[in-house]
C-alpha cells in the first residue's frame, strides 16, 4: 500500500513539474517590446548581437549589464567606452564577441548608453530594436532626440 502511494506521488510529481517547466520556457519566448510598445524588432543579425545572441536586445534577470540600448556605433563612442575600460572593439571568442567597428548595429548597456549620453558622445539609436526596459534608466524623450531616421535618396 505504501509503495502505491509513493508511485502515485512521484507520478503526480511528474506531471505537475513538467508542466511547469514548460510554462517556464514559454515565458522567457513571449516577445519583448520596444519603447513603443510594439514587437520588440531585430537589432542586427550582421554582427550577431543581443544579450542571447538573437540579434534582438532582449533581457532577463541574468542580463546585469541591461544589453537594450540599439545603437549604430560611431568611432568616438567607441574610443569613449574604452576610455571607460570597455573595449568593444577586440573580439573575444569566449563571448562570441566579434569587436565593433564604426556603422555597426549592437544591443549597449543601457547605462553605458547613458553615461555617453552625459558625456556628448552617444550613439544614434534605433527605437523600434530598443527594448521598453530601457525606460527604467533612461527618459523617453532623451531616446528620441538619437534616433536614427531614414534617409531616403532619390
Amino acid at each position: 500500500m505504501n509503495y502505491i502511494i509513493i508511485l502515485l506521488i512521484v507520478i503526480f510529481s511528474i506531471i505537475f513539474f513538467s508542466e511547469n517547466i514548460e510554462n517556464i520556457e514559454n515565458i522567457e519566448n513571449i516577445d519583448q517590446k520596444n519603447i513603443y510598445g510594439n514587437v520588440l524588432e531585430t537589432c542586427s543579425t550582421d554582427p550577431m548581437t543581443g544579450w542571447k545572441r538573437d540579434g534582438k536586445c532582449n533581457t532577463d534577470e541574468n542580463d546585469q549589464g541591461t544589453h537594450t540600448v540599439c545603437a549604430q556605433v560611431t568611432d568616438e563612442f567607441l574610443e569613449y567606452t574604452n576610455s571607460q575600460g570597455n573595449d568593444l572593439t577586440t573580439p573575444n571568442d569566449q563571448f562570441k564577441f566579434p569587436g565593433l567597428k564604426e556603422g555597426d548595429k549592437w544591443c549597449l548597456c543601457a547605462l553605458r548608453w547613458k553615461q555617453a549620453h552625459e558625456a556628448g558622445v552617444a550613439p544614434l539609436i534605433d527605437l523600434n530594436a530598443t527594448n521598453r526596459k530601457t525606460l527604467d534608466y533612461i527618459d523617453e524623450e532623451i531616446l528620441k532626440n538619437h534616433e536614427m531616421k531614414d534617409i531616403c535618396v532619390s
